[in-house]
């Protein structure tokens, strides 16, 4: 069984080192849903989900430290995303489509999104961009593939955990380690198709 999650996943690092992957996720086998990943500068990594299911699948999927069930919302109003999941708050805003974009953006979606080409892919990801997959598995029983369909650099962020304001935006190192593969260095949004298989 594949379960298709299909939606957007942010990634960015802040100037205290606190790393934070959002996925925004308007249609999926669990409904619409947020959920937030966050990676703090110990190491320490925390999944912020919406309600248990969620939290149940996403920890069986990926690899945490802790998981917290709270209210997760996003609201996206164009370029501009806010994210509130206590104790995080976040506001990131999207800035242009990056030349690996437009490349993605003229990959058939049927194409892109389909286990074949995005394990053929996997190997040219991670020449051009260090650290990330786009398949693999982090335990579980599950087999994860991401197709990409499109990618935006973040240009400005604006981030608080426990209350405590995380500073500028940076690149997300070192990587998150969450899964088998990290977000992109450079802080970005990316238009993703997931596939999680049953193995």
């Amino acid at each position: 069984m594949t379960d298709r999650f299909d939606g957007w996943i942010a990634g960015l690092g802040t100037a205290a080192g606190l790393r934070v992957v959002v996925g925004y996720w308007p249609r999926s086998p669990l409904g619409a849903f947020t959920d937030v990943m966050v990676e703090q500068p110990d190491g320490h990594r925390v999944l912020l989900a919406p309600s248990c299911e969620i939290a149940e699948f996403v920890a069986g999927t990926y690899a945490f430290d802790e998981v917290r069930v709270t209210t997760v919302c996003a609201e996206v109003d164009g370029a501009r995303w806010r994210v509130d999941a206590a104790p995080l708050a976040l506001a990131f805003t999207v800035g242009a489509r990056t030349p690996l974009g437009l490349l993605l953006r003229a990959v058939p979606r049927p194409l892109a999104t389909s286990r074949r080409w995005i394990s053929a892919i996997d190997v040219v990801a991670r020449r051009l961009l260090p650290g990330v997959r786009t398949r693999g598995s982090a335990g579980g029983g599950r087999r994860e593939y991401y197709g990409a369909l499109d990618l935006h650099g973040l240009t400005a962020a604006s981030t608080s955990w426990d209350g405590a304001d995380q500073g500028m935006l940076a690149p997300v190192a070192p990587p998150v380690r969450f899964g088998f593969g990290s977000t992109p260095r450079t802080p970005s949004l990316t238009r993703v198709v997931t596939l999680v298989q049953q193995v």
